[in-house]
């Protein structure tokens, strides 16, 4: 198996990402923003939305360049995930995960943009479409599904993600987040056990401190709004350029939700790469190439 990056590569990475810029968000206050470009150099706009715990630069940080080149790209640390993920506004569920995103684009002048969701971004991606369809000029979906919370294992994990939000809570009113989040990552680790394709320890400790940043309460609850989200009766509806990149041995979101994401749509593009759900960060060589394929095909529609 080909050895996933080590943390000086995706150090290497980070110093040619979008620069951080602070856009304001009406009710909501300042938000640092990845920015690659102006409203005015005439390349499509990307929308980054990144997955569940994760931080945008833990997800998209082997893309940014290569996307950067193409397009302009835009990123940030959803709704209390990573350490710069808004701590305002009382609700973190997909749909206000969706119209934050509608909120950034319209602080940076963004009319028209391609909505490019990874995992649970995936699901903010498709709301994103529902909730503002004048915004979203294409679709590109990635290791993500139309719904989540299908069989009963997955009733079971969300339940016990529910039942995690009231122990978070508390702990994080007496400044235990430290804590909250050393029991979070051994519930997750007892029930899973999966391996990611990170072979640097330094890469995995980097994750992991990305991971912690967030707040663990407003994580849990998207995780727990994500159970609930299902665009199965919608989807069909999708009339602007789409693609999909599926993961044939992802462990998190099963390939065949994959598969029936995008035979929901129709005519749907479809980039297959044969690895697991880490492959943004464990195998952007064959992550990376996928995505800009699944870009092109909606941005030269």
């Amino acid at each position: 198996m080909t050895a996933g990056p080590a943390l000086s590569d995706v150090r290497n990475l980070l110093t040619a990402a979008p620069p951080h810029h602070t856009v304001d968000l009406p009710g909501l206050g300042p938000l640092e923003v990845r920015d690659s470009g102006d409203r005015d150099d005439g390349r499509p706009a990307l929308l980054l939305l990144h997955g569940w715990t994760v931080s945008a630069d833990l997800n998209w940080c082997t893309a940014y360049g290569s996307l950067s080149e193409r397009c302009r790209v835009v990123a940030w640390d959803h709704r209390g995930h990573g350490a710069r993920g808004l701590r305002s506004g009382r609700a973190t569920g997909i749909d206000d995960l969706a119209d934050d995103a509608a909120a950034v684009a319209a602080a940076l002048g963004i009319d028209r943009a391609v909505a490019v969701g990874y995992s649970m971004g995936g699901a903010v991606a498709q709301a994103l479409w529902r909730r503002h369809p004048s915004l979203v000029d294409g679709l590109v979906l990635c290791a993500t599904a139309a719904a989540f919370g299908v069989t009963a294992a997955d009733q079971r994990d969300f339940r016990a993600i529910t039942r995690g939000i009231g122990p978070a809570r508390l702990l994080e009113a007496v400044g235990m987040d430290a804590a909250a989040w050393r029991v979070a990552r051994w519930a997750g680790d007892r029930r899973a056990g999966r391996a990611t394709g990170m072979t640097d320890p330094a890469l995995d400790r980097w994750a992991w401190d990305e991971i912690r940043a967030g707040v663990l309460s407003r994580v849990l609850a998207a995780g727990e709004d994500l159970g609930r989200f299902d665009a199965t009766g919608w989807l069909g509806d999708v009339d602007i350029p789409h693609a999909v990149v599926a993961c044939t041995r992802d462990d998190i979101v099963d390939p065949s939700r994959q598969e029936a994401l995008a035979a929901a749509m129709p005519a749907t593009a479809v980039h297959v790469i044969d690895t697991d759900h880490a492959a943004c960060l464990a195998r952007p060589d064959l992550f990376v190439p996928a995505l800009l394929d699944a870009v092109g095909d909606v941005t030269r529609s």
